[in-house]
């Protein structure tokens, strides 16, 4: 099977593996690139040098293509006010674990749309493919990264956005629909139109001149075949990934991911600050801000306190466990073999 963009991103296959920070690793990314897909890591919560380290680590394990992943949400506007309610809100929740609450909240990512060292350090190492979540950088960052040669990608949840990403100049679109785990990339967390995944990409192929890549709720073969056949160049998948053995995903994602709470996911914001699907524990079921939460990432600042402290008593009650509506499906095997049954699936 060989497409334009397979071409574009020079794989052999049209199986992305989702960036997924926390989850993926430079020895899955590595795995899925040299199986013939597209590999990626996620560097929006590193620095420049835990970043470049990264980047040389998954280069070291493999030598074809592999993208990158950046944060481009818009900085934090501190509002004192309304930490110290969310930090009140959440003030009977750290108590159960014999906490307090963080004193202030911390910008815990810095977002690549004001991280000029991290761009230089891509100019330097040069990785074959870069993507953008959450927005675009500034135009002048993007035809940087196109001089060096870099292919670049950008997460899109409507047309609105598909447009603003192609008058910017990159190569390919990734449409991730509303079943999609982990955080939505969409650029005005207020105007999420909450599209699926089906109907995104359609409306993307037809509407747009690049290339769609279909991501949200994808975990086998024949969802990436019925994505392609509605107009899709690629699938990108995340979830079907997280019990891979490269993964670094830990014990209790691991299990939850295998028993009955795959069932449940949901969309929240009260995790993050930024509408992000997982599976459902009291993140979901118990926190509730009285008034406007914090900016992202100040609000995730406070819930990974929260689960620090709970943790510490071996609670996985606010752990962070990102996946997608297809969930149950996930398999557990290692990356190159995911791989190889997927392209068998979708040959079927």
């Amino acid at each position: 099977m060989s497409n334009p963009l397979l071409s574009l991103l020079n794989i052999d296959i049209p199986i992305i593996q989702s960036p997924m920070v926390g989850v993926s690793t430079p020895r899955l990314a590595a795995a899925v690139s040299n199986a013939g897909g597209l590999g990626s890591i996620g560097i929006g919560a590193s620095n420049v040098e835990q970043a470049r380290a990264m980047l040389r680590e998954t280069a070291a394990l493999t030598d074809k293509p592999f993208n990158v992943n950046l944060f481009c949400h818009q900085p934090a506007e501190r509002d004192p006010a309304r930490a110290s309610q969310w930090l009140n809100d959440l003030t009977p929740f750290f108590a159960e674990f014999g906490a307090q609450p963080p004193a202030s909240l911390r910008e815990i990512y810095t977002s690549f749309v004001e991280d000029p060292d991290m761009l230089q350090m891509l100019l330097q190492e040069k990785p074959a493919v870069a993507s953008f979540h959450f927005g675009l950088p500034p135009l002048p960052a993007i035809d940087a990264l196109k001089a060096a040669g870099i292919m670049l990608l950008c997460s899109v949840t409507s047309l609105a956005e598909a447009r603003l990403a192609e008058s910017a100049g990159v190569h390919a679109l990734v449409a991730q629909g509303y079943e999609a785990g982990g955080h939505r990339g969409v650029f005005e967390p207020q105007q999420d139109t909450e599209m699926g995944t089906f109907a995104l990409v359609r409306v993307l192929n037809a509407e747009c001149r690049l290339p769609v890549i279909a991501a949200g709720g994808i975990m086998d073969g024949a969802g990436i075949k019925a994505v392609m056949q509605l107009g899709a160049s690629a699938a990108q998948l995340g979830t079907a990934f997280i019990l891979c053995p490269e993964s670094a995903a830990n014990g209790a994602y691991r299990e939850a991911l295998k028993g009955p709470r795959a069932h449940q996911t949901r969309v929240t914001s009260v995790i993050s600050g930024r509408p992000a699907r997982g599976m459902v524990n009291r993140n979901f079921t118990c926190l509730e801000a009285t008034g406007r939460l914090p900016d992202y990432p100040l609000t995730y600042d406070a819930n990974k306190a929260l689960n620090a402290a709970a943790s510490a008593h071996a609670n996985t009650d606010f752990a962070v466990q990102w996946t997608g509506q297809g969930a149950p499906l996930a398999r557990e095997m290692p990356a190159a073999a995911l791989v190889k049954l997927l392209a068998a699936e979708m040959t079927f």
